[in-house]
């Protein structure tokens, strides 16, 4: 491993330790007003969930609450975090026979609840899938195929939740509605750009902004309307016709009972890596606002920006560059071999390849901070200008990958995948590059 890649992976480890949900959990719990032996229900949902759920169940054995029960559904099995809350496994991207068990299971949970109880709902990235169940009159085997026709559609994080929530059972603020009126608070842990409380996990605990009117839009935009099952289309139509009520929105009397707010985001993991790089010497610069579009170009992208700042910097310096964000893969067959961020390292090293000795001494990492990149093992990879003749050394060819979104195989082929394993956090993508001038 070069020098580079080294520093570029201890980068990473800084970003993710400095977002590390755990410290954060705990203190945002402590700080919920409790009275003593207040029951508690506990909710944890997403990547992050286990180490949330852990983190505030200890806070609260201290305040001696009384914990009367709860949930937990991530996407890894672990221990649940004491003897009244069970441990579960739902299915991501895609929501499967898991991901109903577990929404089943929060509706047996709520109907145990009293009126003065409190409920603590901990989100993150992921919980939209882990906890989907289709709403009433429709299949669940429906449901997964939206999910998946969505997940190739090109559309961003805001948009594909607008759509999904529309459809899922404890989207879009109805898990606050069962809540009701037992007092709540949601703890979140943001996966998207600009930190829309109501985007992170289709937005369970908070009002709907959108309208079924811009919905609809969206879907015919990406020609999916027409190929949504029957009842599904059926739904939105009525909503439309006033036959279906909207989702819910912020005049709600349940909402008065729920707090919600943001405890983690990308910002903290980027301003993490940047002191770690600042205190190594390297001339860092984090760029503002999110890296979002389609994922090759993003990758295009930041190559040509690490060139222009090569070209540009004084002998001997050692910059350094972040992005953070999430792009998007428009797919138009199969589901692919890899993720987005793979397919940005791939993007990028195209572009590296092609600039020759001028690329000489940039390093690229683009990784998911939840240590997981779509449906594979890898967090995303680390390419530098080799990396691309190295894919077809290996007898691939790394331009019919990168069209067929197939990045996975070739960045494997060159020994570029990153799999630092789950982190146990969530907050978007980071994309960091380093050069030596």
């Amino acid at each position: 491993m070069s020098g580079a890649h080294q520093q570029l992976q201890d980068l990473y480890c800084a970003a993710v330790g400095g977002a590390s949900v755990e410290s954060l959990t705990a203190n945002a719990v402590a700080a919920i007003p409790l009275e003593r032996r207040h029951r508690v229900w506990v909710f944890a949902f997403g990547k992050a969930a286990n180490t949330m759920a852990h983190a505030a169940v200890t806070t609260l054995e201290r305040s001696l609450a009384e914990i009367a029960g709860g949930v937990v559904v991530a996407t890894e099995p672990a221990d649940a975090p004491c003897g009244t809350i069970s441990a579960m496994v739902g299915d991501h991207p895609v929501p499967g026979r898991r991901s109903f068990a577990a929404a089943a299971r929060i509706a047996e949970l709520i109907l145990r609840k009293r009126g003065k109880d409190l409920g603590i709902v901990l989100l993150s990235g992921g919980a939209t899938s882990l906890i989907a169940a289709p709403l009433r009159g429709m299949s669940e085997s429906d449901l997964s195929l939206v999910y998946e026709a969505l997940l190739g559609a090109g559309l961003d994080i805001h948009e594909m939740n607008a759509i999904r929530k529309r459809f899922s059972r404890w989207g879009a603020g109805r898990l606050t509605l069962a809540l009701a009126p037992a007092r709540s608070v949601c703890l979140a842990v943001s996966d998207v750009p600009g930190d829309d409380i109501a985007s992170i996990g289709s937005g369970p605990c908070v009002p709907d902004p959108t309208n079924v009117h811009t919905v609809i839009a969206t879907l015919q935009r990406v020609k999916l309307f027409d190929k949504l099952p029957p009842s599904f289309r059926l739904h939105l139509l009525d909503t439309v016709r006033g036959v279906t009520p909207e989702t819910p929105k912020a005049s709600h009397p349940a909402f008065a009972h729920m707090t919600a707010r943001i405890i983690a985001n990308n910002a903290i993991a980027l301003n993490a890596a940047a002191g770690a790089a600042r205190s190594s010497g390297f001339e860092t610069t984090v760029h503002a606002g999110p890296l979002v579009g389609e994922a090759s170009l993003a990758g295009e992208r930041i190559a040509r920006e690490l060139l222009t700042r090569r070209a540009d910097a004084r002998p001997g310096a050692v910059l350094c560059h972040l992005w953070g964000g999430e792009t998007t893969v428009s797919l138009h067959g199969p589901a692919p071999a890899g993720g987005r961020c793979q397919e940005v390292a791939l993007a990028a090293a195209r572009e590296l390849a092609a600039a020759g000795e001028k690329a000489k001494g940039i390093s690229i990492l683009a990784a998911g901070t939840d240590g997981r990149d779509g449906p594979t093992d890898a967090a995303g990879a680390i390419v530098d200008d080799a990396t691309w003749s190295a894919i077809g050394a290996a007898g691939r060819d790394a331009a019919a990958s990168l069209r067929a979104h197939e990045s996975y195989d070739a960045l494997a082929s060159a020994g570029a995948l990153f799999k630092p394993g789950p982190s146990g956090t969530n907050v978007m993508d980071i994309t960091i590059g380093l050069v030596r001038a």
